[in-house]
């Protein structure tokens, strides 16, 4: 059958897929929109496929906060250049409304479930918008946290999402209190809330290792555990958010600017964006070359 303009123009509009690429699903399906729509996405996941082995350590963090529930999100794509696109930034908001909604338990749990009450999965959605973009896109963690009336959270984005924060303070109403502590916690980068999160394991690690420095240093032994305790009090400032200098006013630690407000944090999280992932070894040069040489 002939294939008119609205046809492709509908199709278009549904799937966001090229104009010629529309037009030759529709001849293919003898004009059948939702039988175009199935082969735009089987083309789609062929196109995924083959981006499956290459590295995507770059994108963005997200966080949306709706009352008192918040979500933050980590989503990877190839480049910087397309996790700074209109299309990207749709996709992680649509992603972390979904999951602020149903709340999957995990990402597998995610990938499965209809987004956001709709026909596709959020796996299927993820792999058209890589049809779309070009790139390979994965969705790689979330975090999800409750708070009740009486609490506050804090919400950071830094360098356009290349860090993450997201931090609840219970006891006080004051967001910006909250977003300090997400603004200290994407600077400082601390790893627990206080010395009694830390593992045994790894303070007793590290009291050994300060131990032997002490000795090789030729200190009498009747004061290497002094000392030792000294230095270990250093390592629990370098590690932990409540004995770190405020970042905002390094003359008082972060416990004290919260407590001086009433309140009292609960957990923060931090994500920076492809952390312990394997980065590309390409610079802009060889990626642009690489482009023009397809």
């Amino acid at each position: 059958m002939a294939i008119s303009a609205q046809m492709v123009k509908e199709l278009r509009e549904k799937t966001g897929a090229g104009m010629m690429d529309c037009k030759k699903a529709l001849q293919e399906t003898n004009g059948d929109i939702d039988a175009a729509v199935d082969f735009l996405r089987e083309k789609g996941m062929s196109k995924a496929a083959k981006k499956a082995d290459r590295i995507a350590a770059e994108g963005s963090a997200h966080i949306i906060t709706e009352g008192n529930e918040a979500v933050l999100i980590e989503v990877n794509a190839e480049t910087d250049f397309v996790a700074k696109n209109d299309m990207f930034k749709t996709l992680l908001n649509d992603l972390t409304t979904h999951i602020l909604k149903y709340k999957p338990a995990n990402v597998e749990e995610a990938a499965t479930q209809k987004i956001n009450g709709g026909d596709d999965t959020v796996e299927e959605y993820i792999t058209a918008a890589i049809a779309k973009i070009g790139e390979k896109i994965s969705l790689r963690r979330f975090v999800v946290l409750e708070k009740t009336d009486n609490d506050s959270f804090g919400a950071y984005l830094h360098m356009g999402g290349k860090i993450g924060v997201l931090s609840l303070v219970e006891g006080t109403t004051d967001e910006q209190v909250a977003k300090d502590i997400a603004m200290h916690a994407a600077a400082a980068n601390p790893r627990y809330i206080s010395r009694d999160e830390v593992p045994e394991e790894e303070a007793n690690k590290e009291r050994e290792m300060l131990k032997q420095q002490a000795m090789n240093e030729g200190k009498p032994e009747n004061i290497v555990e002094k000392m030792v305790e000294g230095r270990l009090g250093k390592f629990f400032e370098q590690i932990c958010l409540l004995e770190q200098s405020f970042v905002k006013d390094p003359d008082q630690k972060v416990k004290q600017y919260v407590e001086s407000k009433g309140g009292q944090v609960s957990t923060f999280v931090r994500f920076e964006v492809g952390e312990g992932m394997e980065k590309r070894d390409e610079n802009f040069a060889d990626e642009v070359m690489s482009q023009v040489k397809k």
